[in-house]
């Protein structure tokens, strides 16, 4: 792990970036794994000095589920059925300015589990009528179709409201209210659904995209990438996180 942090490289490949002398950059992530890396190693404001610009995409599975689809989840529980879900999803204002923990507050049976597999779990030990809530992208929706494959019991439920990475990179484009020379892909979600997907945002809107890891170093790299692109003005998809996507 420690080799995809170590500093001198990383001034290598800031200097690389700062050499095509590029002026100004704009990229987007979608993930809130590469914004943690960011912020946290301070990436920001080094890409900042070398003229980059990094912004913050859809990446964030409790901001893009609707407000519909949380009252959905709140008319269940009010209806008797126990609702669970994740921690960040029963905070959200869903039925009147309250969110599922309020609604639990005032006697609805709102559950917080880490997993769908705690959510089955509840329903067959406690023997109740349950609802999950199930959001986020292709990283979780697999864990998702696992518990349905095996015919779960006849009082457990799912709610989808999960998501595909490359549609909402799409709607973000093709509203053309932010210039964007690139954007790095997630690599988790990569892991499952490959490179393929990305080929036609790149084709459609002459955009070089990067598919990258979470570590420092892997997140300079796919700038780094993106910048030679421009340079070279090719809008390619390419896969920085070769250790993990295929």
């Amino acid at each position: 792990m420690f080799r995809f942090r170590d500093k001198t490289l990383a001034e290598k490949i800031l200097a690389g970036i700062r050499k095509l002398n590029l002026g100004s950059l704009r990229i987007m992530h979608v993930c809130g794994t590469h914004q943690d890396t960011l912020v946290r190693f301070g990436l920001d404001s080094l890409l900042k000095e070398a003229g980059v610009e990094i912004r913050q995409g859809p990446g964030c599975p409790v901001c893009v589920t609707t407000d519909r689809e949380y009252l959905e989840a709140a008319v269940l529980a009010g209806k008797g059925k126990t609702v669970a879900t994740f921690g960040d999803a029963s905070k959200v204002p869903c039925m009147n300015g309250r969110s599922l923990l309020d609604l639990r507050a005032e006697g609805y049976d709102v559950r917080v589990v880490y997993s769908v597999d705690d959510a089955l779990k509840l329903t067959v030990e406690k023997k109740l009528e349950t609802v999950f809530l199930a959001i986020g992208f292709e990283t979780t929706a697999p864990s998702t179709a696992s518990t349905l494959l095996p015919e779960p019991p006849e009082n457990f439920t799912v709610l989808t409201c999960h998501r595909y990475i490359p549609p909402a990179v799409k709607a973000i484009l093709k509203m053309g209210e932010v210039r964007l020379q690139g954007l790095i892909e997630p690599g988790h979600v990569s892991t499952i659904i490959g490179v393929k997907p990305y080929v036609e945002i790149s084709e459609s809107f002459r955009i070089p995209q990067v598919v990258a890891g979470f570590e420092p170093l892997d997140l300079l790299m796919a700038v780094y990438m993106i910048a030679r692109q421009v340079a070279e003005g090719r809008a390619e998809v390419e896969n920085e996180y070769r250790r993990t996507v295929r």
